[in-house]
């Protein structure tokens, strides 16, 4: 850990010097601001419990905003910025104790145009789609966390989402217009990030730039039809999923399968899943239902569920992306503790072949589940398997055998950025951490490689950056 920081802060005194910004200080809600979602991980769950905040600043206002991080820098504290604390991977959780600044009660939708809307950090992704819808149009890509989780957290720690397999992840060029990010420094300003200069910002975890404001490209709202289809067996879900990801006649925003073994845990679906049988859940506009029924035939299933959102709503069903990427997981965590997860790529050209191999290799240790999506224009899955947890060893031997196979795997078992899906130093994010955030006050001990090199300028240290950063994480957590 740096030795940077002040460790004599007096913290009654910070507080009162942050006026009437709302702060919290209570001992029990500390530590459960200081948590994210590492609970997933065995491993993270080990490494992480216990670390806690010294206060939280709730800021209101940009301006509050700025003097909050004003009096950060000034007094040399370490800065966690949070959301609703619903990422997977220790992001909000703030390894050298310090200030979090929860961004939660700056959620202005600022406004919306067509095609676009403009929306402070902390609104929360729901909120937002449903102010959207009333306008006709809704967020191409979203969490299956939206009920939780701000617009900020998603675009600082998450990849890919509910949309993916449309308009492509959140770093494909146009799904973020512009990203508002604050410096931390004697007079914190916010620069403005464009175009590709997007991805300078988005995916680096809160660590090179605090998020105040983000633009986003907005899709024509349409009338999605929840979608659940059985099959004998996951080889022929898989390809009856990998079909309908090729199709460009029609319009799907989620395209998940999983293995028969989640039929158990998936409670709130009980009666409408077939034991024994592998799924394939979707959302399909309604005038391409027919078209989605012919191609479930075409692979020997058949279709189970077909119900809108008022016809959930009424069946007191939820929507089926609560079923899909990580909420997956989290479904059946709420039966089985005992579990955890890994996020693999499976990359174009898909290789079903290999997804059988696999299976076999893994048997019943791991529980197959698939999100498919797009980059670039490519096909791509997402693997997000459940496994049966036994040690950390096991893990990573599971981890090395989708390796071999050319399954690239984002490592959610790593709070280090460089660990999980970068694969490396992204120089590009800490030189811009060097211009935005000098001292290193940012979510630090998340980055492996910022000890290295920040006595370099961010000149020096962007001409480090070889190469391109690959897909990232293919969850939609943050």
């Amino acid at each position: 850990m740096t030795t940077l920081f002040r460790r004599d802060i007096d913290w009654t005194e910070f507080k009162h010097a942050l006026g009437d910004v709302p702060t919290i200080d209570n001992p029990r809600l500390l530590q459960a601001k200081s948590r994210d979602f590492y609970w997933y991980s065995p491993s993270l769950k080990r490494k992480l419990y216990g670390w806690c905040a010294d206060l939280v600043a709730q800021p209101r206002t940009v301006n509050e905003l700025q003097s909050v991080i004003k009096l950060a820098h000034s007094s040399r504290v370490p800065i966690t910025l949070r959301g609703r604390g619903s990422g997977n991977y220790g992001q909000a959780v703030p390894l050298e104790g310090g200030l979090i600044i929860e961004m939660t009660r700056l959620g202005a939708i600022l406004e919306i145009a067509p095609g676009s809307v403009r929306v402070e950090a902390g609104c929360n992704v729901h909120q937002l789609n449903e102010a959207l819808r009333a306008e006709g149009q809704e967020l191409p890509i979203f969490s299956s966390t939206q009920r939780i989780a701000t617009i900020g957290g998603f675009i600082g720690g998450g990849s890919s989402g509910i949309g993916s397999i449309e308009h492509g992840p959140l770093r494909e060029l146009g799904n973020i217009i512009e990203i508002g990010a604050m410096s931390v420094g004697e007079e914190p300003v916010i620069h403005r990030f464009r175009g590709a200069d997007v991805n300078l910002i988005h995916h680096a975890w809160g660590m090179n730039g605090v998020i105040v404001d983000i633009t986003l490209k907005t899709a024509p709202r349409r009338d999605w039809v929840n979608c659940i289809a059985s099959f004998d067996s996951y080889r022929a879900t898989f390809e009856a999923g990998l079909a309908l990801g090729e199709r460009t006649d029609l319009h799907r925003k989620l395209i998940s399968t999983v293995d028969a073994s989640f039929t158990p845990f998936f409670v709130k679906l009980k009666g409408r899943l077939r034991e024994g049988r592998h799924h394939m859940l979707s959302l399909i506009d309604r005038p391409h239902v027919d078209a989605f029924r012919t191609l479930v035939a075409e692979h020997n299933g058949r279709v189970e569920l077909a119900l809108d959102e008022t016809e959930m709503a009424d069946a007191k069903l939820p929507h089926v992306f609560e079923f899909a990427y990580n909420h997956t997981t989290l479904q059946v965590l709420n039966v089985d503790k005992t579990v955890t997860y890994l996020q693999v790529t499976v990359p174009p050209p898909i290789d079903v072949e290999c997804i059988d191999r696999l299976r076999e290799t893994f048997g019943d240790e791991v529980l197959m589940h698939h999100e498919f999506s797009r980059y670039e224009g490519k096909l791509y899955a997402a693997d997000l398997p459940v496994v049966r947890y036994t040690t950390d060893e096991r893990l990573y031997e599971i981890m090395d055998e989708y390796e071999r196979e050319g399954c690239p795997v984002a490592d959610p078992h790593t709070y280090l950025v460089e660990d999980s899906g970068m694969k490396g130093a992204d120089y590009r994010h800490l030189a811009w951490k060097k211009r935005l955030d000098p001292q290193g006050l940012l979510n630090p001990g998340k980055s492996k490689a910022w000890d290295n090199v920040k006595h370099l300028s961010a000149e020096e240290i962007e001409a480090l950056q070889v190469g391109d950063v690959d897909l990232g994480s293919p969850t939609d957590k943050h």
